[in-house]
Protein backbone atom coordinates (compact mmCIF):
# COMPACT_ATOMS: atom_id res chain seq x y z
CA UNK A 1 0.00 0.00 0.00
CA UNK A 2 1.65 3.40 -1.00
CA UNK A 3 2.08 5.52 2.26
CA UNK A 4 0.01 8.50 1.99
CA UNK A 5 1.71 12.05 2.88
CA UNK A 6 1.29 13.22 6.65
CA UNK A 7 -0.79 16.04 7.49
CA UNK A 8 0.79 19.04 7.40
CA UNK A 9 -0.69 21.44 10.48
CA UNK A 10 0.82 24.97 10.92
CA UNK A 11 0.83 27.05 14.54
CA UNK A 12 2.90 30.45 15.44
CA UNK A 13 4.73 30.27 19.03
CA UNK A 14 2.04 32.69 21.21
CA UNK A 15 3.36 34.74 23.93
CA UNK A 16 1.90 32.56 26.39
CA UNK A 17 3.80 29.56 25.82
CA UNK A 18 7.37 31.34 26.24
CA UNK A 19 9.26 31.58 29.05
CA UNK A 20 11.24 34.41 31.07
CA UNK A 21 13.82 33.63 28.20
CA UNK A 22 11.77 34.14 25.21
CA UNK A 23 11.57 29.85 24.30
CA UNK A 24 8.41 27.95 23.86
CA UNK A 25 7.89 25.88 27.36
CA UNK A 26 8.56 22.38 26.57
CA UNK A 27 4.67 21.34 27.64
CA UNK A 28 3.41 23.59 25.19
CA UNK A 29 5.42 21.21 22.68
CA UNK A 30 3.62 17.96 23.53
CA UNK A 31 0.19 19.92 23.51
CA UNK A 32 1.03 21.47 19.86
CA UNK A 33 2.21 17.65 19.18
CA UNK A 34 -1.52 16.67 20.42
CA UNK A 35 -3.18 19.26 18.51
CA UNK A 36 -1.32 17.97 15.21
CA UNK A 37 -1.97 14.23 15.83
CA UNK A 38 -6.50 15.89 16.64
CA UNK A 39 -5.70 17.71 13.06
CA UNK A 40 -4.96 14.11 11.81
CA UNK A 41 -7.37 12.22 12.96
CA UNK A 42 -9.44 14.68 11.07
CA UNK A 43 -9.05 12.50 7.69
CA UNK A 44 -11.26 9.72 9.29
CA UNK A 45 -14.56 9.40 9.51
CA UNK A 46 -15.28 8.16 12.76
CA UNK A 47 -18.23 5.59 13.47
CA UNK A 48 -19.76 3.71 16.24
CA UNK A 49 -17.45 0.96 16.19
CA UNK A 50 -14.28 3.08 17.07
CA UNK A 51 -12.63 2.27 20.36
CA UNK A 52 -12.28 4.81 23.26
CA UNK A 53 -8.11 6.30 23.23
CA UNK A 54 -6.17 7.09 26.14
CA UNK A 55 -2.89 8.00 25.52
CA UNK A 56 -0.72 5.79 27.41
CA UNK A 57 2.59 7.08 26.29
CA UNK A 58 4.19 10.75 25.06
CA UNK A 59 8.14 11.08 24.22
CA UNK A 60 9.22 14.50 22.92
CA UNK A 61 13.43 14.89 21.35
CA UNK A 62 13.83 18.88 21.18
CA UNK A 63 16.82 20.13 18.59
CA UNK A 64 16.76 23.92 18.42
CA UNK A 65 14.36 26.38 20.80
CA UNK A 66 11.33 27.92 19.28
CA UNK A 67 10.90 31.41 19.93
CA UNK A 68 7.96 34.14 20.00
CA UNK A 69 6.23 34.35 16.84
CA UNK A 70 7.90 31.25 15.59
CA UNK A 71 5.96 29.72 12.41
CA UNK A 72 6.02 25.91 12.98
CA UNK A 73 5.26 23.16 10.56
CA UNK A 74 3.74 20.01 11.95
CA UNK A 75 3.57 16.53 9.84
CA UNK A 76 2.33 13.30 11.10
CA UNK A 77 2.64 10.34 10.32
CA UNK A 78 2.55 6.66 12.36
CA UNK A 79 5.14 5.46 13.76
CA UNK A 80 3.82 1.77 14.88
CA UNK A 81 0.53 -0.13 14.82
CA UNK A 82 0.39 -2.49 17.88
CA UNK A 83 -2.42 -5.19 18.65
CA UNK A 84 -3.95 -2.64 20.87
CA UNK A 85 -2.59 0.39 20.44
CA UNK A 86 -1.02 3.12 17.47
CA UNK A 87 1.51 5.25 17.66
CA UNK A 88 2.19 9.01 15.76
CA UNK A 89 4.90 10.53 15.21
CA UNK A 90 5.02 14.47 14.76
CA UNK A 91 7.68 16.48 13.09
CA UNK A 92 8.06 20.05 13.63
CA UNK A 93 9.79 22.07 12.07
CA UNK A 94 10.69 26.42 11.57
CA UNK A 95 12.16 27.13 7.93
CA UNK A 96 12.56 23.75 7.24
CA UNK A 97 15.08 23.05 10.04
CA UNK A 98 13.91 20.45 13.13
CA UNK A 99 12.90 21.52 16.10
CA UNK A 100 11.83 18.39 17.82
CA UNK A 101 10.18 14.89 17.23
CA UNK A 102 6.99 14.07 19.80
CA UNK A 103 5.73 10.29 19.91
CA UNK A 104 2.66 10.04 21.28
CA UNK A 105 0.88 6.38 21.40
CA UNK A 106 -2.87 5.84 22.04
CA UNK A 107 -4.02 2.80 23.43
CA UNK A 108 -7.57 1.61 22.20
CA UNK A 109 -9.89 0.74 24.99
CA UNK A 110 -13.50 -0.29 25.56
CA UNK A 111 -15.77 2.45 25.93
CA UNK A 112 -17.67 1.49 28.89
CA UNK A 113 -14.72 0.00 31.09
CA UNK A 114 -12.20 1.19 29.67
CA UNK A 115 -10.05 -1.79 29.59
CA UNK A 116 -7.67 -2.18 26.54
CA UNK A 117 -8.88 -3.76 23.35
CA UNK A 118 -7.65 -4.90 20.01
CA UNK A 119 -7.72 -2.26 16.85
CA UNK A 120 -10.10 -2.70 14.87
CA UNK A 121 -9.23 -4.19 11.58
CA UNK A 122 -10.91 -1.09 9.57
CA UNK A 123 -8.91 1.24 11.57
CA UNK A 124 -5.79 -0.54 11.26
CA UNK A 125 -6.19 -0.75 7.58
CA UNK A 126 -6.67 3.24 7.50
CA UNK A 127 -3.65 3.65 9.85
CA UNK A 128 -1.39 1.37 8.00
CA UNK A 129 -0.77 4.39 5.12
CA UNK A 130 0.40 6.88 7.08
CA UNK A 131 3.09 4.22 8.45
CA UNK A 132 6.72 5.81 8.65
Amino acid sequence: MAKEPSKLHEFRVPYRDVDMHGEMFRAAYVARAEEAVTEFWRRRRSTKSDPHFTVSKVVCTFHEPLKLGDLVETHVGVSKIGGKSAGFLVHMERDGVAVAEAEIVWTACDPESREPIALPEDLRDWLYQFLD
